[in-house]
């Protein structure tokens, strides 16, 4: 069931991204050579316990998700579970994904970034990640179809000769962390929902630079590319409005 959000709604959505947006620069700050993934959530549930707001990560699934962040470095592409075995160094990319629950709704956004300097391959991934990102937004137009962002998403990565992950897609987002519809990063012809204003979604293209097959490690989580190579991930939450699009996970553009 899709469910649609009310004006007042938004604004606590955006009340609760705002403090995703907040927490994910102070990890980027940081996230910088030395410091282990385990240490970057330790940072990030302090963050939350001085703001008095809950994880929507910390025990979600089977088998529960142990920790607030994600962290996902390298070939990791979503869902990195952090660990004081990783330690980042010079020219590592990871992937920050994070969320709080605020008066009752999630937010969540993720960003990937590269550890002190970074290849020109590896900048150029995230670039076209984040920029993938952008103009799946563009199409969050209200009488549009989920796939038109999809097909926005995918039209733009493909052609700089990198993959589309389609094992993990995005989804709405509300007072879960994950409601229908799915957002897939590229066109399906299932993805038929028209984008209608009080729609708030979650769009997180996974980009990665091989094969765009994954596999799931041993810890039931951690998702790795099947060819070791790199992989980005960029994600914002998006209300649709009668306007268009309202990216709640960053402060308003003027």
């Amino acid at each position: 069931m899709i469910v649609l959000k009310s004006r007042d709604e938004i604004e606590i959505m955006r009340e609760a991204n705002m403090y995703v947006y907040e927490i994910l620069n102070m990890l980027e700050q940081a996230a910088i050579p030395g410091v282990t993934t385990f240490e970057l959530d330790r940072i990030a549930a302090d963050e939350l316990g001085k703001r008095h707001l809950k994880s929507p990560f910390l025990g979600y699934g089977q088998p529960p998700y142990p920790a607030v962040l994600c962290s996902s470095v390298n070939d990791v592409v979503v869902h990195g579970i952090p660990s004081k075995g990783v330690k980042l160094i010079e020219g590592d990319i990871i992937g920050l994904d994070f969320g709080v629950i605020h008066r009752g709704f999630v937010g969540d956004s993720a960003r990937t970034i590269g550890v002190g300097k970074i290849s020109s391959e590896a900048q150029r991934l995230i670039n076209v990640t984040a920029e993938a990102l952008e103009i799946g937004i563009k199409a969050c137009i209200p009488g549009n179809r989920v796939n038109d962002i999809g097909k926005a998403v995918s039209g733009f990565v493909e052609p700089f000769g990198y993959s589309i992950v389609r094992d993990f897609v995005g989804h709405g987002i509300g007072t879960r962390m994950h409601e229908e519809p799915q957002v897939p990063n590229y066109f399906s012809k299932e993805a038929t929902v028209r984008l209608r204003p009080g729609l708030v979604l979650a769009i997180e293209p996974m980009v990665t630079v091989g094969s765009p097959e994954v596999h799931t490690l041993g810890d039931g989580w951690t998702a790795v590319t099947s060819d070791g190579s790199l992989a980005a991930h960029f994600e914002h939450s998006i209300a649709i409005l009668e306007d268009g699009p309202l990216v709640l996970s960053r402060p308003v553009r003027q």
